[in-house]
């Protein structure tokens, strides 16, 4: 259960947005659930336990953040934590799945062997398998909701001179800045970016090619807020225009163009107060539009890519940054995915808050600031969602877990399955939806749903539902409302708390190893030997891979090559590291020697790139006194030495 629940502000709020649609008399939009919505934001954010897991370096002032959004702010603001300037890159409503490619490494015990046969490895080549990391998949209406709830958060942690930037498509971009005109009101409205893009060589469509997203900017309020005006290179035809008003410095000031071309001028936003800088620059360029066609999208072979889905290029958010902040300030990215946002404010020398829910995301950051020699601290949030890798794949594991639940064709979709037993019979069951944070805290207004839509459409024969909960504010409450709310039917509720059922729910990795002291070498040390390694879950993918793989091929009368791991297991493994400082296994992680296998089988020693291949060992100057395995699934298990 949380903590406690921080406002998001001092003050009740006054107006909501609510939406459905336009009325005339009223400048209000109204959609399904928005009294909910109302509730919740009233209520506050929920503050949870936050766990320390790792310390690099000593700038606690940089975070990553592995959870909700809604509780990341809460404990932000708790902390009196406020950031300067934000940049999301929500999901889009798209109805897309998202899946990370897992590649199987090469086999270590064999790496001289193949170091001395091959100078290049062919990718190609390489078995790999696919494990689904989130689904964007929402209704209209229930992703309105939760973006407004987050939105509100974000708001909530905001500095007075801060920027937002909210990165969308033409999916819901629309509704969305509507949210955003009620949230940081219309006066706060500074810019619709259009980042435009090319793709040359695609095949026709039956329309016009969609090639750009649009980013929405908003200040905080109306005082001052930062902006920094980011140029662009002169085309030759405006230099031909105002060839006869440059200056000997080579610049058109702004008292120039106010005396000139008043116009102009007035129509000018974010313009300096200082008349005497230039507005046209030979050297440096003219002030940016609104218009970014100069940014290319990131491809697979760029070598910022860090094999990531919507992983967007670095040039974007130097862009927003520079533009937005100046150093030492505090940037926030609250749906983080790859990290590029913390990687580029980290080079920019400013701080950084990387939020995001999913263990994939969490370490393709870690990793990719560790090679930028970035100190951070990691934190996760204790609310009962953080369990697995990301919220589908809990949702998938929740229904093995639950005995007896099995799926129902005579239910509708919000019952997630149900439990026969020969007392009750069919008993409906409802799981809160880990991917809409809505649902995850029992409250009287998702009771009463339960009660007034559900229910009535289930089958007359039946006799109870059970309903589990991840959080409830207040049990005996809840109980009490259920006695006098269920009124209309005979079925009894039956409450149930869904951490019981999640305690166990990630199983640990196997590993043998063998620590030696290396005093035959020069510099001495110590070095771990990784026998072998056995990862229950990675092998039950690569063994559902197989079967369907198998099951393609004989379709198309191909021959099928099975996924083969070895009996050591070793090529399961993406990452080892070795603390050096602490035994103890609760304690925050703290890594002297790490290293990452690349899909191609090279080793990264401690974020630097190399043309080894690993040899299932790793080295420290110190007595290791923990191990941390990592497979490529993303499962990260600690051995005591």
């Amino acid at each position: 259960m949380a903590i406690k629940y921080v406002p998001y502000f001092p003050n009740t709020l006054e107006g909501q947005a609510i939406l459905d649609n336009f009325v005339r008399t009223k400048r209000v939009l109204r959609y399904r659930d928005n009294d909910q919505v109302i509730e919740r934001i009233e209520r506050g954010m929920p503050l949870y336990e936050m766990e320390k897991v790792e310390l690099v370096g000593e700038n606690p002032n940089n975070k990553i953040i592995r959870g909700e959004c809604l509780s990341a702010c809460a404990y932000l603001k708790e902390h009196g934590i406020q950031v300067d300037l934000v940049y999301i890159d929500p999901p889009f409503a798209s109805g897309a799945d998202y899946a990370k490619k897992v590649y199987i490494r090469r086999n270590p015990l064999i790496a001289k062997a193949i170091s001395q046969a091959e100078t290049e490895l062919d990718i190609e080549n390489l078995k790999a398998f696919e494990e689904k990391m989130y689904g964007d998949v929402w209704d209209k209406e229930r992703y309105l909701n939760w973006m407004y709830e987050n939105l509100m958060a974000i708001k909530s942690v905001m500095s007075d001179t801060a920027s937002i930037y909210i990165h969308l498509d033409w999916h819901i971009g629309h509704y969305v800045k509507i949210l955003m005109d009620e949230i940081f009101g219309e006066d706060n409205f500074i810019n619709e970016i259009v980042w435009a893009y090319k793709d040359i060589g695609a095949k026709a469509v039956p329309y016009f090619k969609r090639k750009h997203d649009t980013i929405f900017m908003y200040q905080k309020n109306n005082s001052e807020r930062i902006f920094n005006i980011q140029r662009q290179q002169l085309s030759q035809s405006t230099i031909e225009r105002f060839g006869d008003y440059f200056d000997e410095n080579g610049h058109i000031t702004y008292q120039w163009l106010k005396d000139n071309n008043p116009g102009v001028f007035a129509k000018l936003k974010g313009h300096p107060t200082d008349l005497s800088l230039p507005w046209l620059d030979k050297n440096n360029g003219q002030p940016l539009s609104d218009w970014w066609d100069d940014i290319s999208p990131l491809k697979s072979h760029f070598d910022e890519a860090v094999d990531y889905a919507t992983q967007k290029p670095e040039a974007l958010l130097e862009r927003i940054i520079k533009a937005s902040s100046n150093e030492g300030m505090v940037v926030a990215d609250f749906f983080g995915g790859s990290g590029v946002t913390a990687a580029v404010a980290h080079k920019l020398k400013r701080n950084f808050i990387h939020n995001d829910i999913g263990i994939n995301s969490i370490q393709t950051v870690r990793d990719r600031l560790i090679a930028n020699q970035a100190e951070f601290e990691v934190l996760e949030i204790k609310d009962g969602v953080s369990l697995y890798r990301n919220p589908v794949q809990t949702m998938d594991k929740l229904k093995s877990l639950i005995p007896g639940l099995r799926n129902e064709d005579a239910l509708d979709k919000f019952w997630e399955g149900s439990i026969v037993d020969t007392k009750h019979g069919m008993m409906p069951v409802y799981l809160p939806n880990l991917m809409d944070s809505t649902t995850r805290l029992l409250d009287k207004p998702l009771m009463n749903r339960i009660i007034r839509e559900a229910m009535p459409d289930l089958p007359e024969d039946t006799k109870r539902v059970i309903v589990y909960y991840i959080d409830i504010i207040d049990r005996q409450e809840i109980e009490q409302f259920i006695k006098e709310q269920n009124t209309q039917t005979t079925i009894e509720i039956e409450l149930r708390d869904l951490k019981q059922v999640l305690d166990n729910v990630v199983l640990e990795d196997e590993a043998a190893w063998e620590v030696s002291e290396m005093r035959d070498t020069l510099l001495g040390g110590w070095k771990v030997d990784i026998k072998s390694f056995h990862s229950d879950r990675v092998l039950r993918k690569i063994d559902e891979c197989n079967q369907k793989g198998q099951q393609q091929a004989l379709k198309k009368g191909k021959e099928f090559k099975p996924i083969e791991i070895s009996d050591e297991g070793l090529e399961t493994i993406e990452w080892v590291s070795l603390d050096c400082m602490n035994a103890d296994p609760k304690a925050p992680w703290h890594s002297d020697e790490e290293i990452k296998i690349d899909r191609n089988g090279f080793v990264v020693r401690n974020g630097i790139k190399t043309q080894d291949f690993w040899d299932a060992t790793i080295a420290s100057e110190s007595k290791p006194l923990r191990l941390k395995i990592r497979n490529i699934c993303g499962d990260e298990t600690i051995y005591i030495l």
